[in-house]
């Protein structure tokens, strides 16, 4: 863990819940930081990706949903989170090319 990059902990606050990700989002508008923007966009896209299904699930009543919504938001998670400790910049599983695509106006 010695070996920290720059932006390394502005990465790892990004995945502590939604809020985290907009709170990294300000951390790394000066100095911009690449390492950061990457992870941020992961998170922030686990996280708005999690809500949205939850929001869903609420109001649709598929209760067998949910167990399936937090196997797939936990193994992301700790997918994303371990990458950031690791300092390494792994694209999440299917979705991750396209939080990095779709989430450009993240700085």
């Amino acid at each position: 863990m010695g070996n920290s990059t720059p932006g390394h902990t502005t990465a790892i606050i990004s995945y502590i819940t939604i809020v985290g990700a907009l709170i990294a989002m300000t951390m790394n508008m000066e100095p911009k930081n690449s390492f950061a923007r990457f992870h941020i966009r992961q998170a922030f896209g686990i996280h708005l990706l999690y809500h949205s299904f939850s929001i869903f699930l609420n109001y649709s009543g598929i209760d067998s949903g949910w167990f399936l919504l937090w196997a797939i938001y936990i193994f992301c998670w700790v997918y994303g989170l371990l990458a950031a400790l690791k300092n390494r910049q792994q694209l999440l599983p299917v979705l991750g090319q396209y939080f990095q695509k779709w989430f450009t106006f993240i700085p």
